[in-house]
């Protein structure tokens, strides 16, 4: 059995955030990444060399192919064809899932970059949170360029859609940080380990709508402070050095 034409423009239609919805599935690509997913994603059809598949008898898709190096470089959305592609079905987690009591939460505001998000996803994951809430209006998590930055994170990372302004102002005595170019010094502000950490759009920051349910604002100081440097941090970045601060604090008590 061969990656047949039709197999490599369902696939290739993937890249599309309406064919994802219409099918419901998303593509991985990376021998890592495809079987990270498959402990936790139910997979639909399964690409790959012989010989990938020769190191992984125990796996588990509707549909396994071999396929040839040119027949994968055809469906591969990246510039180096991979080992093996594998085609996932989407999987459902809903916001009221979320228990705000026990764990700190990540909320992006109108995320647009791909590649922001999937490397956010994979620095969720190395920080022990399990949730990212995104704004209807961010990017998608299951495009492949944001799946591929994710490395693998999507597997143990769960992230939803809603309206986050709306889903804010229902979470009443719940700590709400976000982060800003001004507010308070993160280094020196009181930290909880629960709530919600609210991360803004590459250029815009924090929309005002969602910033009213903010009650924790956070900014990370610049070095030596008062230098002039960069107007800001990348949004991924800033993530990462956010989210480290609140688990040191954790490591300290």
């Amino acid at each position: 059995m061969h990656l047949s034409k039709n197999n490599i423009k369902y696939i290739r239609s993937l890249g599309e955030k309406k064919f994802r919805n219409r099918h419901n599935t998303f593509v991985a690509e990376g021998e890592k990444l495809v079987f990270d997913l498959m402990q936790t994603c139910s997979c639909q059809l399964l690409a790959s060399l012989p010989e990938i598949l020769v190191s992984y008898p125990e796996v588990k898709a509707e549909a396994i192919i071999e396929a040839s190096e040119a027949e994968l470089k055809k469906a591969s959305f990246l510039k180096t064809a991979p080992p093996v592609i594998a085609v996932f079905y989407i999987p459902e987690y809903e916001v009221e899932d979320i228990n705000l009591d026990e764990r700190l939460t990540l909320v992006m505001d109108n995320i647009q970059d791909p590649g922001n998000l999937g490397t956010i996803v994979r620095v969720a994951d190395w920080f022990g949170i399990d949730y990212i809430i995104c704004s209807n209006d961010s990017a998608d998590v299951y495009n492949p360029k944001t799946v591929q930055a994710s490395m693998g994170s999507l597997a143990r990372v769960k992230v939803v859609y809603t309206d986050i302004a709306n889903y804010l102002s229902e979470q009443k005595g719940f700590p709400v940080y976000g982060t800003y170019l001004y507010g308070e010094n993160i280094y020196e502000a009181d930290l909880t380990d629960n709530g919600l950490i609210v991360m803004g759009n590459e250029g815009k920051g924090i929309s005002s709508n969602v910033g009213e349910f903010i009650n924790s604002k956070l900014f990370i100081p610049n070095f030596p402070t008062g230098n002039k440097t960069s107007e800001s941090l990348n949004v991924a970045t800033a993530t990462a050095i956010v989210c480290s601060e609140f688990r040191r604090r954790i490591i300290e008590i």
